[in-house]
């Protein structure tokens, strides 16, 4: 095995094989990171841009660090000329954000030569993502339903259709209420509920549910949808 310690260090003038394994290391951490981010995201939408910046940004990372070594000098100039640059693109997923960020700190680690904090790390990193990918925080396990319904004024069954929806449904909000004066849907309640359902099954259930109540009950909408953005 080689032993990375009999290189000889130095900050100010690094070596050429100093420089050549460090950024190997930080492209090979960049790749391992957005191959996880590739097989664990739910994204369908995800740009191929993110996944290429992963592993550019590790690089640019690591030669930064470098280029900075144990100068401060050379750390507030760098500090200084980066504050020029304005990055305007907007990540609204929190979940790339942590990638992003997981990228970056690979190629920091890689440019101190930290090589084993930087395996050990972004290892436990692209680890914990799978085992994410098939927990119960997964999106998979987390649709987000909006439930809307017509009933006449005098349906005495609304505390029925509550109780199955908070049986199939535990999480549950009512967002809107909405009373009819056309002609066509006179006398007519209209009730919007956001839910949040583990399993696509129980929200076939609630609907099948609630229909079964009684034939005065008009479902008009049911849609159910995944979301890594809103909650309940």
């Amino acid at each position: 095995m080689f032993d990375f310690s009999s290189i000889q260090y130095n900050s100010e003038n690094p070596s050429l094989v100093y420089v050549g394994i460090t950024m190997l290391t930080a492209l090979l951490l960049g790749f391992m990171i957005a191959f996880t981010y590739e097989k664990t995201s739910r994204d369908v939408n995800r740009p191929d841009s993110f996944i290429q910046a992963m592993i550019l940004v590790t690089v640019v990372a690591a030669t930064i660090m470098q280029a900075i070594g144990d100068s401060v000098a050379r750390g507030l100039g760098m500090l200084g000329a980066l504050s020029i640059i304005r990055f305007r693109t907007t990540i609204r997923n929190a979940r790339n954000i942590v990638f992003m960020f997981g990228a970056l700190g690979a190629g920091i680690s890689a440019g101190v030569f930290g090589l084993t904090s930087a395996f050990v790390g972004v290892t436990v990193f692209c680890l914990t993502a799978f085992l994410l990918r098939f927990s119960h925080f997964s999106p998979a396990h987390n649709l987000q339903g909006k439930l809307t319904y017509e009933v006449p004024i005098h349906f005495q069954g609304q505390k029925d259709i509550e109780k199955l929806i908070k049986k199939h449904a535990p999480r549950h909000t009512l967002i809107g209420y909405k009373v009819y004066t056309s002609l066509k849907k006179h006398n007519y309640v209209e009730y919007q509920y956001r839910i949040k359902l583990d399993d696509v099954k129980d929200g076939n259930a609630l609907v099948n549910a609630i229909k079964g109540l009684s034939e005065e009950i008009d479902m008009s909408t049911v849609s159910f949808n995944h979301s890594d953005f809103d909650e309940i």
